[in-house]
């Protein structure tokens, strides 16, 4: 890896692991520990963003992901965060073969929303809880998807100068 790949790849790890501690107890963060959901406003963000620089920028992000949701809830929403690193590096390597980004974001969703239900059917409360999970995961998807859109224009310019 390039020297400003691990420089972006760090931060935004560090963002994936302070998001759940920074939100924990706030409004910004949901948990309904019944059902092992957790919705936490744009914890998805470096994830996405991580799926721009590379493929294994993206593993480690997610792996960051893991354990910051580990640490703050509990082992099983920190293996619905650890599909974060799957569906990162599926979509960085789309990325790599010039799909755009709002549609890899697209491509992602089943993948994010169905891993993370299919962790809380094999290691929580069931199948139904599950199910409700991965219909929250999607949801969250989109509106964080939204932002990492927001984002990723709003830092074109500085990374690709005369392409806005």
């Amino acid at each position: 890896m390039k020297a400003q790949q691990i420089a972006v790849g760090g931060l935004l790890t560090a963002l994936a692991l302070v998001i759940p501690f920074a939100f924990r107890g706030t409004p910004l963060q949901l948990f309904i520990p019944t059902l092992q959901y957790s919705a936490t406003f744009a914890s998805h963000v470096p994830s996405m963003l991580s799926m721009l620089v590379s493929p294994l920028v993206a593993a480690m992000v997610g792996l960051g992901s893991a354990v910051g949701f580990t640490i703050t809830l509990n082992p099983v929403v920190g293996a619905r965060a650890l599909t974060h690193a799957i569906w990162g590096v599926v979509g960085a390597v789309m990325i790599q073969r010039k799909v755009p980004f709002w549609l890899v974001l697209l491509a992602a969703l089943p993948i994010h929303a169905v891993g993370e239900g299919l962790a809380v059917w094999w290691l929580g409360p069931g199948l139904q809880a599950g199910l409700l999970v991965t219909a929250g995961t999607a949801v969250h998807h989109v509106i964080d998807s939204a932002l990492s859109l927001a984002v990723y224009r709003l830092a074109l310019p500085v990374l690709h100068p005369g392409t806005v």
